[in-house]
């Protein structure tokens, strides 16, 4: 807890045996106000839930995968559901630092802010290892993003990031079409939109010794990704967009 303020971080998770019980571990060893860490295990077909579990986190596992957006969404609503008052979300593959935690958070509590997004390119010396393909793509993925959203926005694919739950009662996420990537910046770029006060803050990115990995699958995942900045471009409803998308 911080200042009153209960805390929950929300971890989707698959297929990550040999990470997932480190990010666990650190999370309780770097942050003292973190009151529960909510595993989401998105039908990992490896030993992701036994390490969760043995590491002390709360895990939620989904029968069979559904993807990253499922996942952080149904982390997202027990939260809700259970009264939390702010939401961390972080990767369960070990490039996130839970050091930043408290950082993000005292930016909401002390600063007013409601939502606050990590960016490795905020601060100079913040990406570690990073692959110049990755550099490049993320770097073009906010400049798209800055476009749609009306502000300048430097690292929209971080999924290290916090925001006060009051806002999931005024953006709705819970539609099955954006169950894969389209979740997150579908949030992000709602949230910037209907004015909810943002601000983005330097946070490290670590990228595993030697070849890096992804389990975005190219053309299809990145479209998924694109999908919200891309209608919003073009001048959709983007909320009336994955409505009728879910029920079509």
């Amino acid at each position: 807890m911080y200042k009153k303020n209960k805390i929950a971080v929300v971890v989707p998770a698959y297929n990550e045996q040999g990470k997932i019980e480190k990010v666990i571990s650190d999370i309780k060893n770097k942050s003292s106000i973190v009151d529960k860490i909510i595993v989401v295990n998105d039908g990992s077909k490896d030993n992701t839930m036994k390490e969760a579990k043995q590491a002390g986190a709360f895990v939620i596992t989904h029968a069979v995968n559904q993807g990253a957006g499922a996942a952080i969404r149904t982390g997202y609503n027990y939260a809700l559901q259970k009264n939390f008052d702010i939401l961390v979300t972080m990767g369960g593959d070990d490039q996130d630092d839970p050091a930043y935690i408290e950082r993000l958070v005292s930016e909401i509590v002390d600063k007013g802010y409601d939502f606050v997004q990590g960016s490795r390119y905020k601060v100079k010396g913040l990406v570690l290892k990073q692959p110049l393909f990755r550099r490049i793509t993320t770097t073009c993925y906010s400049l798209l993003f800055t476009l749609a959203a009306g502000r300048s926005v430097t690292d929209g694919s971080n999924g290290f990031r916090a925001f006060r739950t009051d806002i999931l009662k005024k953006v709705n996420i819970n539609y099955s079409s954006m169950n894969r990537y389209e979740m997150e910046p579908y949030l992000l770029l709602k949230t910037i939109r209907k004015g909810f006060r943002y601000k983005e803050i330097g946070v490290p990115k670590y990228w595993p010794k030697g070849k890096s990995y992804s389990k975005m699958i190219p053309f299809k995942s990145w479209w998924s990704i694109l999908r919200p900045i891309v209608y919003s471009l073009l001048g959709f409803n983007i909320e009336k967009r994955f409505r009728k998308l879910s029920n079509s």
